[in-house]
């Protein structure tokens, strides 16, 4: 005998079982179970997840399709600066009736098991490396330091070798300078 399903994620799907063309809509908020992710960013336990979930009976099992809207939370990949960004992620997978064969997902009890779907998509829709704005130019390997941070345009270090060419440009940009002066 199979237990009952329960949790925040578990939908009851008792009154469209087997009768293909029925559809419900469920709008949840449930707070994360756990932290969802591994890498820099991750959706942490606790944060509100915003679910809206479609059932639809089909011959085959019922479909669920929705979407998820959240935040997650972690580090930009190039300057190490804390981010918080939005997320919304979609989801649709059939849960087939219980039959001789096995499937991923299954209507259980009448009810179908949501978490698993969704935690799926979740991380899978995590940036692989976040940046806390597109042009991120990251840190400085030298001084360790944001270089969105650093207020001074820093140049790089001339190579003595090609000190001698610089001194030529310094001076003909300014001799050019005078003399377009000079002219007007």
């Amino acid at each position: 005998m199979r237990s009952r399903l329960s949790g925040p994620f578990v939908l009851p799907a008792r009154d469209i079982v087997r009768t293909p063309g029925e559809m419900r809509e469920h709008r949840l908020t449930i707070p994360a179970p756990e932290k969802w992710g591994e890498g820099l960013v991750a959706v942490p336990q606790g944060k509100d997840l915003e679910l809206d979930a479609r059932l639809e009976s089909v011959h085959e099992g019922i479909l669920v399709s929705g979407t998820l809207d959240t935040e997650y939370e972690g580090e930009c990949g190039r300057c190490l600066r804390e981010i918080v960004a939005p997320l919304e992620v979609e989801f649709q997978e059939l849960f087939e009736y219980p039959g001789e064969e096995a499937a991923d997902f299954e209507v259980q009890d009448d009810h179908v098991d949501l978490e698993t779907l969704v935690r799926d998509a979740t991380v899978l829709a995590l940036p692989f490396q976040p940046v806390c704005q597109p042009d991120c130019p990251g840190l400085d390997p030298n001084t360790g330091e944001r270089l969105t941070e650093s207020g001074s345009a820093q140049q790089a270090p001339v190579d003595p070798r090609w000190a001698a060419l610089q001194n030529l440009t310094d001076h003909g940009s300014a001799s050019d300078a005078a003399r377009d002066t000079e002219e007007s």
